[in-house]
């Protein structure tokens, strides 16, 4: 008898009958069986999204928990009728989260519970205590931002798994967290804080030292928003993303459209001063010096880092932080909320005095702790990932957390702990390089099998069909051409020291 089969066997409860069984901090409000094929967003049912037509049966639950009494946090978690793998995956958030993550869209790295659902896995989410992508939710509510920060996805998965278990009469056998952006800090912070939760995590793009990457943010914005002049728009964005290029794609050996380590591009957007007056084809003075700021690390007044620049190739995406009429919307809430004045004005904001203060007031939603001795000793395996042309969340900030774990742990810890770098792969996904990936099959075949990932295959598809693939490599190791073959195969290319 299948281990699929006899867990069902053992199912005590009928779908429904859920809505009776107890949590301890929370309340079942919806348990109700979905046919395949039927799901639809709520608020979608008569206009549902086809990416949900292949998905198998379900069980449905939705609850409401309430760790203190200011909680209002939300969840489903999604038990498969007769497909499940006997695991459970837990699926992250993006920005000030607010929703259910039931689907990651197509293509990329799936992180969603219905990607999740199809592989087998019983699978959960949350909106993290609140409605809505800003951070209106925590005006008057502190205990609402420590959910959103981290007590939110504990307890979702402390229900979920309880749910699990009562629903097939057995645990998971194994527990995974998947997410990108906020989903990477979340999963960064779950090895951190709660170490027993997860047996893998997979923390991509983390937005893990949230407060110092939304000063930054603000800091960028103003850069180019302060001063007509100065400003970037979608024109400048592509003469610097095609320039970058041009001085810097062939750094690698290979002529491929990708800077496969930006660290190394020496390129000045100086070149494209204008020499004769303003122009389509060249940038000002200030819009030089407005992109020099985005490029380079944030730093206050006495050299500390504040946060890392972003990496040249990145700039097609620029346009959150430039293209006004303000900063970044996320850092703009988080700003709002420290001041507790829905009309900050961020024209105000001085670097030095508003990174300390955020970390003051709000350094408990970062995830920057470097010992996960704890996670590592009870076999945790933490897969880390990040996008080169990342333009939101600059990427050398994933490696000096990396560098600080070895720093703190000591340099040999690959056989729980690995990064893959993605040279043309934007904010969690998307880009001119291979970026769509298999990382949960890897982070399985590791943690169940032992095998770690030596490699990843990534794929670029263009006009639906792929086009061009790339083994992604275990920092520091990169991807280098062989010398002979088609560079758009990946079993032409070696993972290699730079």
């Amino acid at each position: 008898m299948s281990l699929v089969i006899a867990l069902l066997f053992l199912a005590p409860l009928q779908c429904e009958s859920l809505t009776s069984f107890k949590l301890s901090n929370g309340t079942i409000t919806l348990a109700q069986s979905v046919s395949a094929g039927a799901f639809a967003v709520p608020g979608t049912e008569a206009n549902p999204n086809p990416a949900f037509r292949n998905l198998p049966g379900f069980c449905r639950v939705a609850a409401t928990l309430r760790p203190v009494s200011d909680s209002d946090i939300k969840i489903e978690v999604w038990l498969p009728l007769t497909t499940w793998n006997g695991k459970f995956q837990a699926v992250g958030n993006g920005g000030w989260a607010g929703t259910i993550t039931y689907s990651s869209g197509a293509g990329g790295v799936e992180r969603g519970m219905a990607e999740a659902i199809n592989r087998g896995y019983a699978t959960a989410s949350t909106d993290t205590g609140h409605i809505g992508a800003d951070a209106k939710f925590a005006f008057g509510h502190p205990e609402k931002m420590v959910d959103y920060a981290y007590r939110a996805i504990h307890e979702t998965t402390v229900a979920a798994k309880a749910i699990v278990d009562g629903f097939y009469g057995a645990p998971p056998r194994f527990s995974y967290w998947n997410g990108c952006s906020t989903g990477g800090r979340q999963g960064l912070m779950e090895a951190q804080r709660y170490p027993d939760d997860f047996d893998a995590i997979i923390a991509g793009a983390p937005a893990n030292y949230m407060t110092h990457l939304e000063s930054s943010h603000i800091a960028e914005g103003s850069a180019s928003l302060r001063r007509s002049e100065s400003a970037l728009t979608s024109i400048q964005h592509a003469l610097l993303k095609n320039a970058a290029v041009q001085a810097c794609d062939a750094l690698d050996g290979v002529k491929d459209g990708l800077i496969t380590d930006p660290r190394t591009c020496q390129f000045d957007p100086g070149t494209l001063l204008c020499r004769n007056g303003d122009s389509q084809s060249c940038l000002t003075s200030a819009q030089v010096e407005s992109s020099k700021t985005i490029y380079a690390p944030t730093k206050k007044q006495n050299g500390e880092l504040v946060f890392p620049g972003l990496e040249p190739g990145s700039e097609l995406g620029w346009g959150p932080i430039t293209n006004g009429p303000e900063p970044f919307g996320v850092s703009m809430w988080m700003f709002r909320y420290l001041h507790n004045d829905m009309n900050w004005d961020w024209r105000s904001f001085d670097l030095d005095k508003e990174t300390s203060l955020v970390d003051e007031k709000l350094g408990f939603i970062n995830a920057i702790a470097p010992d996960l001795s704890k996670f590592k000793d009870r076999g945790g395996k933490l897969l880390l990932y990040h996008g080169w042309n990342d333009p939101l969340i600059a990427p050398e900030n994933t490696v000096d957390y990396y560098s600080k774990v070895l720093s703190k742990m000591g340099t040999n810890q690959s056989d729980w702990l690995r990064l893959f770098m993605a040279p043309g792969m934007n904010h969690c996904g998307g880009g001119d390089g291979p970026n769509a990936f298999d990382a949960i099959t890897a982070l399985e075949k590791w943690r169940e099998n032992g095998e770690p990932p030596n490699r990843i295959i990534a794929a670029h598809t263009l006009g639906g069909k792929v086009d061009r693939t790339r083994p992604l490599c275990p920092y520091p190791q990169v991807a280098k051409y062989k010398g002979d073959g088609s560079i758009d195969d990946a079993s032409n290319f070696e993972c290699k020291a730079p």
